[in-house]
């Protein structure tokens, strides 16, 4: 074949990313040892919810790239979600400073450059850092992330879904790790015996090292981590006032001692927001963009139906408007099923030390499109920002292959002043809502009889406590009556026909509500023995037809009340 010019090779670029809509500016292209400020290398905006991958060696860049990227976002109106591992992401609230080095950088890049702030809010693990509290209700959660966190075997896995249904039938809220630890406690007790046996599949040894796992979480300080007010993920879609894209930055600081609690908790939130937002086919500009840095803490030893809740998310959440790009150091650290879904590649510089480290640099290699430079090479000898791109057109066809100096960021590249972070966190509206946290009643209490611990009132605008479930409790905070109970069961019958009940006022019924007939572990079966749960809530009213209805709505009743693909339940979506 023909060796072609530098001239035809610019050509070929300049062609390939000549694209219509809005776009991402990445850099300009660099052809034969030389940087091309006439060849800008984009990425379309339309296509960021295509998924995309940014991966490379520890120091050639990966960090700055994806803060360059979302401070673009973030001014084309496009919410980001960001996981700041190091502390360096938090510079996007400070206006970068110009020095002679920079100037020349961007000019030769062709860039107009300017020193900006962003609107950035900070956000933490239950508080395990600066930022706003982010919480999740052990039961929002889901078997399958907590099995992952808990490092449970697939049989254990699937006796803790069991134990997950029990707990959903018998309203008995899993808010924090003390109510999980109870609802075991009771299963394994004299008491809860029969409910043990008649649950199917779960035996009293499984449950008891289940149990031990749970305590084990306690004693590593994790509690913090669950509880109220739980996080609402629609913060993550908020634009500021001047229409900018708020990016949403959650401080990671103890990352190397809890990571894969940090990971599977950056899981949820995505799978949270799969759940709740609906469908919304092609869109000019993405709704949320998702960063999940040191990806391969997600797939490392990871069960079965962690690894295909995963692929299914990443293939579906698309359609949702939401992209995500998976920051980590080779394209192997993604499982196959999941690496063909990601449209977009930033791949940085790749070392080759070892034999292993040349298997991955030519695997790596194969995964590009056939292109005018020896990839191999390129890849180990490209600088500090720089990386060989290939991204998804507007036609859904592969740009051509170009190494690329990546354009400069205009905030800090790295931490803004402790100062400033504190005082963001102190302005934010988020602070009210989920600043402190709060006991509810909830299973620990159902079971114990205990009244809850006080630990602060609930924020203005908070996650409201139990009664707001109806009949998870009365309003105020006491065990609900049976008469609660079944107040709540007429309302939502009549919401449901529109008409009044028929339901009698009160009925008496024993305390804890006998467990449906045994099923397999999984997730149709588990959804028969919700609707069937729905059934038992509203009472003979409905008779043989209510089931019929129900798989008839086939929308947003039917879908609240199924557990997600993790295993999340929303308590959004429970009311």
């Amino acid at each position: 074949m023909a060796t072609k010019t530098t001239a035809e090779k610019l050509a070929t670029i300049q062609q390939g990313y000549t694209l219509q809509g809005a776009t991402i500016e990445l850099g300009a292209a660099i052809v034969d040892g030389e940087v091309h400020k006439e060849a800008q290398v984009r990425l379309p905006l339309a296509m960021m919810n295509r998924h995309g991958l940014v991966a490379g060696a520890t120091g050639t860049g990966k960090t700055v790239t994806l803060h360059m990227i979302a401070e673009q976002l973030s001014t084309a109106g496009v919410p980001v979600f960001l996981a700041d591992i190091k502390g360096d992401l938090s510079g996007l609230a400070t206006p970068a400073t110009a020095s002679e080095k920079l100037t020349a950088r961007t000019s030769a890049l062709g860039q107009d450059w300017s020193a900006k702030n962003f609107p950035v809010e900070f956000l933490s693990l239950g508080g395990d850092g600066n930022g706003i509290p982010v919480r999740a209700t052990i039961s929002s959660f889901g078997p399958i992330l907590l099995s992952r966190i808990m490092d449970l075997n697939d049989t254990q896995e699937s006796s803790l879904q069991l134990i997950f249904h029990f707990a959903d039938k018998n309203n008995l809220e899993l808010i924090d790790l003390k109510d999980l630890r109870a609802v075991i406690q009771f299963l394994t007790s004299d008491e809860g015996k029969p409910q043990l046996a008649e649950l199917g599949g779960l035996s009293k040894a499984t449950a008891g090292v289940i149990l031990r796992e749970l305590v084990s979480l306690e004693a590593q300080g994790m509690e913090k981590f669950f509880g109220e007010p739980e996080f609402d993920t629609a913060e993550l879609l908020r634009t500021a006032p001047d229409g900018r894209g708020v990016i949403s930055c959650l401080e990671l600081p103890t990352l190397q001692t809890k990571p894969l609690l940090f990971s599977t908790f950056l899981m949820w939130l995505l799978a949270d927001l799969f759940e709740d937002l609906p469908e919304a086919g092609d869109l000019d500009k993405p709704k949320l963009v998702f960063f999940l840095d040191e990806a391969h803490l997600l797939f490392n030893d990871a069960s079965k139906a962690f690894l295909e809740a995963i692929t299914t998310t990443v293939r579906l959440i698309r359609s949702k408007g939401v992209g995500i790009f998976f920051v980590t150091q080779t394209p192997k650290d993604v499982p196959a099923d999941v690496l063909g879904q990601l449209a977009n590649r930033v791949q940085h510089a790749l070392r080759a030390f070892t034999p292993e480290d040349a298997k991955a640099l030519k695997a790596t290699v194969s995964t590009f499109p056939v292109s005018d430079y020896d990839l191999e090479e390129t890849l180990t000898s490209a600088g500090i920002g720089e990386a060989v791109i290939t991204v998804m057109n507007e036609k859904g066809a592969p740009t051509p292959v170009a190494l690329t100096r990546l354009r400069a960021p205009e905030s800090v590249m790295g931490p803004s002043a402790e100062d400033l972070i504190r005082s963001t966190v102190g302005a934010s509206s988020l602070l009210a809502k989920y600043g402190t946290a709060v006991d509810n009643v909830s299973a620990y209490e159902k079971l114990s009889g205990a009244a809850p611990v006080p630990t602060g009132s609930p924020a203005s605008g908070g996650v409201s406590g139990p009664s707001s479930d109806g009949a998870s409790g009365a309003s105020d905070g006491s065990v609900p009556s049976q008469a609660d109970i079944d107040a709540e069961a007429r309302r939502i019958e009549e919401e449901i026909l529109g008409r009044p009940s028929s339901r009698p006022a009160s009925s008496p019924s024993p305390s804890y509500p006998e467990p449906p007939a045994p099923s397999a572990p999984g997730t149709s079966q588990q959804d028969i023995g919700m609707f069937g749960d729905l059934a038992g809530a509203l009472g003979g009213a409905l008779g043989g037809g209510l089931k019929s209805m129900v798989r008839s709505m086939g929308t947003q009743l039917g879908r609240d009340l199924i557990r997600g693909v993790f295993g999340t339940s929303s308590k959004r979506r429970r009311r």
